[in-house]
């Protein structure tokens, strides 16, 4: 299962602080669709039905049937982008 970083946990935490639903608000990764590798991160005010849910410090990660295959193994961090904006990152899980 994705594993989320102390940064990723607060940088979601921060997202959905000011989202209408707080308390289910997370962020969401879906695939673009079947046979796509490609992965796309919103947020969400509820997982789909057939989501994984990861929580972890307070955050919610909803992750479609695709992403929790692709993402099994990996771990979730974030941290400044070169605008100093989040940028989120998906790194191999330390062991």
């Amino acid at each position: 299962m994705l594993t989320l970083t102390a940064n990723a946990a607060q940088a979601i935490r921060d997202l959905t602080a000011s989202a209408p639903e707080p308390e289910q608000s997370g962020i969401r990764i879906s695939s673009q669709g079947e046979g796509s590798t490609s992965l796309t991160l919103s947020l969400a005010t509820q997982p789909e039905p057939a989501d994984a849910v990861v929580e972890a410090e307070g955050a919610r990660v909803y992750l479609d049937p695709v992403a929790a295959t692709v993402l099994e193994d990996k771990a979730l961090d974030a941290g400044p982008d070169d605008q100093g904006a989040v940028a989120f990152l998906v790194t191999e899980q330390p062991h």
